[in-house]
C-alpha cells in the first residue's frame, strides 16, 4: 500500500513540472529577446496606405476611397453614402502593390517603415523641392489559426504586427490541462509558400528568445494532447464497446429466454 501511495505521488509531482509555463525564468537571459519586432509584408497582406502633403488635390491623387453603395429606388442609378473609407491594397504573388500614379511597387520582404520610406520618395517627384510626403502604411488583419488542445481553437483575426504565440494562445483560452506545454507546433508558410515546423517549449523561458516567438501571417498554432488524454480517449472508447456488447449479449438472453420459454 505505502508502494502504491509513494508512486501515485511521483507520478503526481512529474505531471505538475510538465504545467507551469517558464518555469525557469529566473535563470534565463532575455537580452536576445531585446528590440521591437518588424513584421515583414508577404503576398496576400492587405495594406492601407495613407499621403498626406500640404497641397489636398495632389494628396487626393495618391488616396484613393471606396464608398458605400446603394441602389436608388425605382431606378439604375447607384448613390455613394459615407466619407468614403481607404482603399485596401492586396499584395500580389509578385510581391507588388499597384499604386495610383505611380503604378507597380514592390513591397514584399519590407517592414512598415520601409514601405513608408519607399513610397515616400517615389511619392516626392510629383510634389515640389521643398515638400515632402507624409506616408502612412498599416496592416489589416491578418489570421492566425490556433489548433488542439485549447480553450476555443480556431482562426483569429490579428490587428497587431506584433502578436506573439502567447498573445495566440490567449485568445484561444489557453491550453487545457492535456495540452502538452513543452512541445508546441508552430506550421509557417513563408512568401515563397514553403512550409516549415519548429517546435516550442513553453516550460523553458528561454522561449522568449526564440526566432518563432512572434507570430506571423497564416501561421499555425498545434497543441498536441499529452497521454493522458490519449489514455482517456482509449477508455472511453473501450467503455463504449464493452456497453454495447454487452447490450446485444442481454438482448440476445432476452429473445433466448422468451423463444424457449414458449
Amino acid at each position: 500500500m505505502a508502494v502504491s501511495c509513494m508512486a501515485l505521488y511521483l507520478t503526481g509531482c512529474s505531471s505538475y513540472k510538465k504545467v507551469p509555463y517558464f518555469q525557469n525564468a529566473e535563470q534565463v537571459s532575455l537580452s536576445a529577446s531585446r528590440g521591437i519586432h518588424d513584421a515583414r509584408i508577404m503576398p496576400k497582406d492587405v495594406l492601407t496606405i495613407s499621403v498626406t502633403t500640404p497641397d489636398r488635390e495632389i494628396s487626393s491623387q495618391f488616396n484613393q476611397l471606396v464608398y458605400n453603395t446603394l441602389q436608388a429606388s425605382g431606378s439604375n442609378r447607384t448613390i455613394s453614402s459615407g466619407a468614403g473609407a481607404m482603399m485596401p491594397y492586396t499584395v500580389g504573388a509578385d510581391g507588388n502593390i499597384n499604386f495610383p500614379m505611380i503604378g507597380k511597387i514592390q513591397v514584399q520582404g519590407l517592414t512598415r517603415r520601409q514601405c513608408e520610406d519607399k513610397i515616400a520618395g517615389l511619392v516626392k517627384p510629383f510634389l515640389s523641392n521643398d515638400i515632402s510626403p507624409v506616408v502612412v502604411v498599416e496592416f489589416q488583419s491578418y489570421t492566425v489559426t490556433v489548433l488542439g488542445e485549447v480553450a476555443r481553437p480556431g482562426a483569429y483575426n490579428v490587428n497587431s504586427e506584433k502578436y506573439s504565440v502567447l498573445q495566440a494562445l490567449g485568445a484561444a483560452g489557453d491550453l487545457t490541462i492535456y495540452g502538452m506545454r513543452d512541445n508546441v507546433l508552430l506550421i509557417r508558410e513563408d512568401a515563397n509558400g514553403e512550409k516549415s515546423t519548429h517546435r516550442l517549449d513553453l516550460n523553458d523561458a528561454n522561449v522568449i528568445n526564440s526566432p518563432y516567438y512572434y507570430l506571423q501571417q497564416n501561421d499555425v498554432v498545434y497543441v498536441q494532447p499529452n497521454k493522458t488524454k490519449a489514455r482517456n480517449s482509449d477508455v472511453g472508447q473501450s467503455t463504449s464497446l464493452w456497453f454495447s456488447a454487452t447490450s446485444i449479449v442481454i438482448s440476445l438472453a432476452s429473445l433466448m429466454y422468451n423463444i424457449l420459454k414458449k
